[in-house]
């Protein structure tokens, strides 16, 4: 179905602003894949706080311009599925790792963080990198368990105190019967 002037621009337009505001992006072929799947892929998108947008080549190349992700303009070739990630960086390629384990026709072709490009055959390690609330909890346990060690420590004088009392007791119970 050919698209107007006006809805090519729409779609520039609202593909710039979501790449205007992310992160991170991803690059996938979604060749082969069905409707379900389909279906099922934004449906996870949505859950995972990524924009998705299936998008014609030359679009991408336009709604990229000026923004962190016009490093993808080079590898946008033949069927493009487009990831944004807001909030968390490796949103996007958690979403198209775990698309490309279950699914063999989907292939990940390309990740952007920052301006640069991230090879497909890299993108597990930063799918594997962990989520900020997850980063935060490992660095408060980090933080808290010197805290916790200590209150242990002190806490174990005055049980040490009330075992040797009580061990004393018992030894004089024992001597004076």
């Amino acid at each position: 179905m050919a698209l107007g002037l006006a809805e090519k621009q729409a779609i520039v337009e609202e593909v710039h602003g979501a790449a205007s505001g992310a992160l991170s992006a991803a690059l996938a072929d979604y060749r082969g894949l069905t409707v379900e799947e389909m279906t099922d892929l934004r449906r996870d998108a949505r859950e995972s706080g990524v924009y998705l947008k299936v998008v014609r080549n030359t679009l991408l190349k336009r709604a990229v311009v000026g923004t962190d992700f016009e490093c993808l303009s080079e590898e946008a070739a033949g069927p493009s599925m487009l990831a944004f990630a807001n909030d968390d960086p490796g949103a996007a390629a958690r979403l198209f790792q775990r698309t490309a384990e279950k699914l063999d026709e989907f292939e990940v072709k390309v990740l952007a963080i920052g301006g640069q490009l991230v090879p497909a055959e890299d993108i597990e390690r930063v799918a594997t990198l962990p989520t900020r609330e997850e980063a935060l909890a490992m660095l408060m346990s980090v933080m808290q368990a010197p805290a916790a060690k200590l209150v242990r420590t002190l806490n174990g004088i005055p049980s040490k105190l009330v075992r040797t009392v009580a061990a004393v007791g018992e030894r004089r119970r024992e001597d004076g019967e």
